[in-house]
């Protein structure tokens, strides 16, 4: 494959903008976390350290079994270094997430070369659903890093014999099976029998080394399983999902994951083999139209044999956990993103495999994202609302325009590359506009967490209770003194007086019924903002579908 000199003597624009990129990813770093996945998670990890078990998972006084230990270790560690802060829950997940951007990079530097690489990680950076998961943290940004630097890390160790590739490659597998379950293994394994037998280096199949990758795999693992089985096969007495005598150990290696897949497990869902194809063209954006170019062409090529051996260690990895979630009866839309650095590196070399030819329907294509996404913005801003930020937003537009003229005047670029970047500059747009806008004010409306920093600042060290809250998560994580939550009217009646108690505004007749004196103090909309609909986002319609709830007080 050959390049043009006049590509690589500017590379430096690619750098600026993946510079840029990543403060885009950090954007988010001082917003309120979103519940009540990510609110539960920082919750569970607060508890962690307030009482120094990390063996132990809690929500709240419940013993908790969903997830395994991994990223609330990490994100204890950083809590135990920084304090609970908002931003000391999201910034591990940005860091693994920029280390798998970093490992991005390399594996495509390594599959196909520099260009290639330099334009995998700027896509990885700019696809929504990662900028979003890096402000909504859960599992993903963690597992996205973890996955790719395993895969990585086996795939140098079948061109080298330096020991420290299969003892890495084991490590980073390890932690991802310490994130998210034992499935895990199928992307690995397959990315690396895939790549071996399209080189037809069979010998390298039945390497001694793989025994020993799956027994450091193993090594790694043990605390994880030793914390299940203390937690839970050590105590069968414990009620979980409903029901006793349940083992973590069988809930890590197969209801956890295959559980889910079979619809056999605790945890249910119903699946659509559609969803994760409908899903990946918002959350891929403005890529997602280009990867499934990318993907068809792959096959259709009529140079697939000088093509086709370098991708499957890529089409391998992404395809395996495509079919697999695809297949599953649980599926969620983040679910994906674990996948996103290969197909930006599959996305990226077919974009520079083609830079040369004309590609106008592409270009037409990718301008009609761009101006389709920046009227979104403008109809989204227009129609919620955010309240004092329009000149913030006139700022955004005039910088965005000014980076796109910069990009578009520059002659020294294909007429395809150019519009690449605009492409980029859009994405990056919508995720600033998001975290320094949109989200702020919606998360106005997450009331559990405004109502905690209205206590902490007004009313430190006094008990506060919640009654009938749907945002106990919120109070919970965000409240610098502890949270209890109330059952009934009769243990209402007998709380510790003076104490604050958040309820909803419904449960307020039940007060006054029991002759209970109380003095409000602050009142909030609230609205789960995790599950926005239309009336919500229209601010003519939005009070029609926000819920009212109470601070008061118990004199």
């Amino acid at each position: 494959m050959t390049y043009s000199a006049k590509n690589n003597s500017r590379l430096y624009f690619i750098q600026i903008l993946t510079g840029l990129a990543v403060l885009v990813n950090f954007s988010g770093l001082f917003v309120t976390i979103l519940g009540p996945d990510g609110i539960l998670y920082a919750s569970i990890a607060k508890t962690m350290v307030q009482h120094n078990n990390f063996i132990e998972l809690f929500n709240g006084t419940k013993d908790w079994l969903d997830k395994p230990h991994f990223p609330f270790w990490i994100t204890a560690l950083s809590f135990k270094l920084f304090g609970y802060h908002t931003w000391a829950y999201k910034l591990p997940a940005i860091l693994f997430l920029l280390m798998g951007a970093w490992y991005t990079y390399l594996l495509g530097k390594r599959l196909y070369n520099k260009q290639v690489g330099q334009l995998a990680a700027f896509i990885l950076l700019t696809a929504q659903h990662i900028v979003i998961s890096n402000n909504d943290v859960r599992a993903e940004p963690y597992l996205t890093g973890l996955l790719i630097a395993g895969i990585y890390h086996f795939y140098r160790s079948t061109h080298t014999k330096i020991f420290i590739h299969v003892l890495s490659g084991s490590f980073f597998t390890a932690c991802a099976v310490m994130t998210k379950g034992i499935f895990i293994l199928i992307p690995v394994a397959l990315a690396i029998i895939g790549y071996l037998w399209s080189q037809k280096n069979f010998r390298q199949l039945f390497n001694f080394k793989w025994l020993v990758a799956g027994g450091l795999i193993l090594l790694f693992i043990l605390p994880e399983l030793y914390c299940l089985y203390y937690q839970f096969d050590m105590h069968p007495e414990k009620w979980v999902f409903g029901q006793t005598h349940v083992s973590g150990i069988r809930f890590f290696f197969w209801d956890s994951q295959f559980g889910r897949f079979f619809n056999t497990g605790p945890i249910k869902g119903e699946g659509d083999y559609t969803f994760f194809f409908h899903t990946l063209l918002w959350a891929f954006l403005p890529w997602s139209v280009l990867l499934y170019t990318a993907v068809v062409s792959l096959f259709f090529n009529r140079n697939i044999p000088k093509v086709l051996p370098n991708e499957w260690l890529t089409v391998w990895a992404a395809g395996s956990t495509f079919v697999l979630f695809t297949l599953s009866s649980f599926q969620l839309p983040h679910y994906t993103n674990i996948i996103f650095p290969f197909f930006a590196i599959l996305t990226a070399a077919h974009i520079i495999r083609n830079q040369q030819d004309n590609w106008k329907h592409i270009r037409l294509i990718q301008v009609f994202i761009c101006l389709l996404a920046v009227f979104a913005l403008v109809l989204l801003h227009v129609s919620y609302d955010p309240g004092k930020s329009g000149i913030t937003f006139v700022v955004l537009l005039v910088l965005a325009a000014g980076f796109i003229l910069w990009v578009l005047k520059d002659k020294l670029y294909y007429p395809v590359v150019r519009w690449i970047y605009v492409s980029g500059i859009t994405s990056m747009l919508i995720s600033v506009y998001l975290n320094i806008i949109f989200y702020p004010s919606l998360l106005k409306y997450q009331s559990g967490s405004e109502a905690a920093f209205y206590c902490n600042e007004h009313y430190p060290g006094l008990s506060v209770y919640s009654y009938h809250s749907p945002a106990d998560y919120e109070m919970d994580f965000y409240l610098e003194q502890p949270l209890e939550k109330i059952a009934s009217d009769t243990c209402l009646k007998t709380l510790k007086r003076p104490a604050l108690v958040y309820l909803p505004d419904s449960s307020v007749a039940s007060l006054r019924k029991d002759s209970i004196r109380f003095n409000l103090i602050q009142e909030y909309d609230y609205f789960s903002v995790s599950r926005l609909n239309l009336a919500f986002l229209r601010s003519s319609t939005r009070k029609t579908v926000v819920q009212r709830h109470l601070l008061i007080s118990l004199p």
